[in-house]
Parts: C-alpha cells; structure tokens; sequence
C-alpha cells in the first residue's frame, strides 16, 4: 500500500493517474484540513472534496474543484439576497457541506464523516482527514490576520502577506486511522502540492513525523525553477520564510524525503534528485508520472 499526503490541486493529479495504474484499496490519501471552514452555516473542506469527488468520478477537472456539471442556483439567489458568499459553491457540492455540518454538529468526527461521504459516493481508495482536531491556516496581512480562504479566494491572493500562521486552540493529532495507514505502508507520497499551506499542516500532526522516520518517502516539488505550477506557493514559501523553488520546498520538509522528484524543466540543481515531467497537463501524463513514482517505490 502507498499513503499519499494531498492539497490543492497539485496532488489529486497524481492521484488521477495512481488510480489507473494500482489497485483501489492499496492507495491510501491523508488529505490536509486546515482549509476548512465554514461558510453559510455549513462545513466546506476543499482538499478532502477534491479527493473524494476524483474518486468518485464526479470532479470537474476543469477547475480540480467542485462537482462537473453542477448548478449554481442557490449560490445565486444567496447572493441576490446580498449575502456576501465569496467562495462560489454548487448546488451538489453544497450539499455535501451540509451533510458534513449536520454531522459533524450532532458531534462526529470528521474522520467517521468523511468514510460515511465517501462510502455513499462508492469510493475504494482509503481518504482520511490528517487530524480530527480544528487547525486553520491563516495569513498576515495589513488587514490583521485572515484565512486563507479569504486570501486565496476573496483577494485572489493579490494582497501582500507577511507571515503564515498556523491557529487552533489545541495542537492537532493525527488519528489513529492515519497512522495505521502509515504503518501498513512501503512507501509515503508527499505529492506536487502547496508545501506552505497543504503539506506542512499534515506534518505537523503530532505523530506523521515519527510514523514515516522508517517508509520510503517520495516528495515531488511542485516547483519550475522559483514558479509554482499553480497556486499561491511562491508568496507562501516567503513568507514562510523559504526560498520559493524546490530547494526550498526540500528544506521546509526538514530531511524527511529519501527520493526527491523534480520537473525535468526545472533550471535548479539539487544533488541526488531524480527529474520526470511532473506538469501533469493531461491524464496520460498523470498516468506517466505515477508510473515512474511505482517503480521508484519499488526499488527500495
């Protein structure tokens, strides 16, 4: 079994090729939370959605966000009633947030909500939450501290950060289903993802760290020279206080990957990595990548 660590939308890519090239059950994903949060009464929690809707079949891998084909008219009257919803949600995917919420509020755990979402949507893959406890992400700014969905979202991430701070009002622990995920794996993927905001809050679970000391840990950089592929994690990485790029990327993750992966376009010389095309711009391409990480994974 391979234990993926995912956010955003750099990992689910990988994932979409992993699914076509190994066995359902054996790919396990223990998806960053600290994007959570919510929003008109209901529980949004982006990374885990996009997981369990590739799964399912059912992403728009247009926007590797939300549910295909989906409507947005509850989004629309909402705001038609001048309610300030800035995060554009369908009508489905709303009521999956609901679903959530609902249980959640009668005080289940994520972790046993999201196997529930998960079942009902007919997903084989195992895909956990890394931690039950609440943690955030939030970023600095002029305005004071924001989330990061208002950040990313609201401001499209236009607006100068100084700092990323991780707040919850205990430390978060991983759960017992992600660290028996862990033990029961060769190997761990820390996939092409955010290391600001979408890997780091999973490592920083009490007990990740000491669970994968004795796997084969994989990283792939999700970096092209100091550019990211997508998303905000050039500014994140800087405020973080890393040099944006994969050398960065190696150093936030503090000596844990045994193999590092970088783009075969990528202008920075790392001693000891390995390059494959990690831009992933197609399903044959994600396929070709995780082909490449198998065989790596298969050379311990």
């Amino acid at each position: 079994m391979i234990t993926f660590l995912s956010g955003g939308t750099g990992t689910p890519k990988l994932l979409r090729g992993m699914q076509k090239v190994m066995d359902h059950h054996e790919i396990s994903v223990i998806v960053n939370t600290a994007e959570d949060i919510w929003i008109s009464g209901n529980h949004l929690s982006p990374d885990l959605d996009t997981v369990m809707y590739l799964f399912a079949g059912i992403l728009n891998t247009d926007t590797w966000w939300g549910i295909r084909s989906d409507s947005f008219t509850t989004h629309d009257e909402i705001a038609r009633l001048g309610i300030d919803e800035f995060i554009t949600i369908g009508d489905q995917d709303r009521a999956v947030h609901i679903a959530r919420g609902e249980m959640m509020r009668a005080g289940m755990r994520l972790t046993n909500v999201t196997k529930i979402l998960c079942d009902r949507y007919g997903v084989r893959e195992n895909v956990l939450p890394m931690t039950d406890t609440e943690v955030t992400t939030q970023v600095k700014t002029d305005l004071g501290l924001i989330h990061f969905q208002e950040y990313w979202v609201r401001s499209k991430g236009k607006i100068g950060i100084e700092q990323v701070v991780r707040s919850f009002n205990e430390p978060p622990l991983a759960t017992e289903e992600v660290l028996a995920v862990i033990e029961a794996s060769d190997t761990v993927v820390i996939g092409p993802s955010n290391p600001i905001t979408s890997i780091s809050p999973i490592l920083a679970c009490e007990g990740i760290k000491s669970a994968i000391r004795d796997k084969l840990v994989i990283a792939v950089s999700p970096f092209i020279g100091n550019a990211p592929v997508s998303g905000p994690a050039a500014a994140l990485m800087q405020a973080a206080g890393f040099e944006p790029g994969s050398v960065g990327t190696l150093h936030c993750y503090e000596g844990i990957p045994d193999i590092f992966i970088q783009d075969i376009r990528d202008p920075v010389d790392i001693s000891g990595s390995v390059r494959f095309d990690t831009l992933m711009t197609s399903e044959e391409k994600s396929i070709a990548l995780a082909q490449e990480i198998l065989h790596l994974a298969g050379t311990r």
